[in-house]
């Protein structure tokens, strides 16, 4: 069986920025192992599989070695797809997927995500936190991913994490943030526990990050970056309940895959 796939830059205007994602598109799916078996192949972060379906899509994401429940970045990356391949006409695409149904919608070339807001419970720093990091936040918080606030950007951008400690920590995966120097706050995303060891722009993080720096800053429009190697830029906005996340894409390349 022969299927198309594309690689997409996501939350970048630029080719080699943001993070990339593969995107195949099916009628139906494959054997979960199978799909693990693609994504593994193609070696990024975020292998998105969706099946076109009239109103409502369907969507899953996995990494080279697991399943996840949400991910931002190949959910831009796949509506990109959907937007210019098959829906050219929609200026909006829910999604069914495993955290219930999103949407993505399109205003020119920004796409924006509507995500559910996970705001992190109030933690401790612990000696192996602080270890991992190689350096102490003056916050934490905990959500599916732990939250770790620093005092400046500089701090987020030099840090050199013990990633084999981060993955024995207890949680998914560890954010690391401050307030930014030209934008409102910067964010850094490590998951070797789930096969990335550093995640290039992590959409799914800012259901996290949005709520925190919303509050903190007493505004719900902000602006982020996220200050992996590549980097990236996202338009983000606090709705209570949801989170806005918006970005832009760049396609790298596309091709087909045999599956047999």
């Amino acid at each position: 069986m022969r299927y198309a796939i594309h690689q997409i830059d996501a939350f970048t205007d630029r080719l080699f920025g943001g993070n990339p994602a593969a995107v195949v598109p099916m009628d139906e799916w494959l054997p979960d192992e199978t799909l693990q078996a693609i994504a593994a192949e193609n070696n990024l972060a975020e292998t998105a599989f969706v099946i076109p379906d009239g109103e409502t899509c369907r969507l899953r994401w996995f990494t080279p070695t697991v399943e996840v429940n949400l991910c931002g970045h190949a959910t831009l990356a796949a509506a990109y797809v959907l937007f210019r391949e098959h829906m050219p006409e929609q200026e909006r695409i829910d999604l069914e997927t495993r955290s219930g149904t999103v949407s993505v919608t399109r205003s020119g070339d920004v796409l924006s995500l509507d995500f559910p807001a996970r705001a992190g419970e109030q933690d401790t720093v612990t000696t192996e936190l602080e270890t991992a990091l190689g350096a102490r936040p003056v916050d934490v918080r905990e959500s599916r991913d732990r939250m770790v606030v620093f005092e400046d950007e500089a701090t987020v951008r030099n840090l050199r994490p013990d990633l084999a400690a981060v993955a024995n920590l207890d949680t998914f995966a560890v954010i690391a943030t401050a307030p930014g120097t030209d934008v409102d706050f910067v964010s850094r995303f490590f998951a070797p526990g789930a096969g990335v060891p550093e995640d290039p722009v992590t959409g799914s993080a800012h259901c996290t990050l949005i709520p925190y720096w919303a509050e903190r800053l007493g505004r719900h429009h902000l602006s982020a970056r996220q200050v992996s190697a590549r980097g990236g830029e996202l338009d983000c906005e606090w709705l209570g309940e949801r989170v806005r996340i918006g970005g832009r894409c760049v396609e790298y390349l596309r091709g087909s895959i045999e599956v047999s």
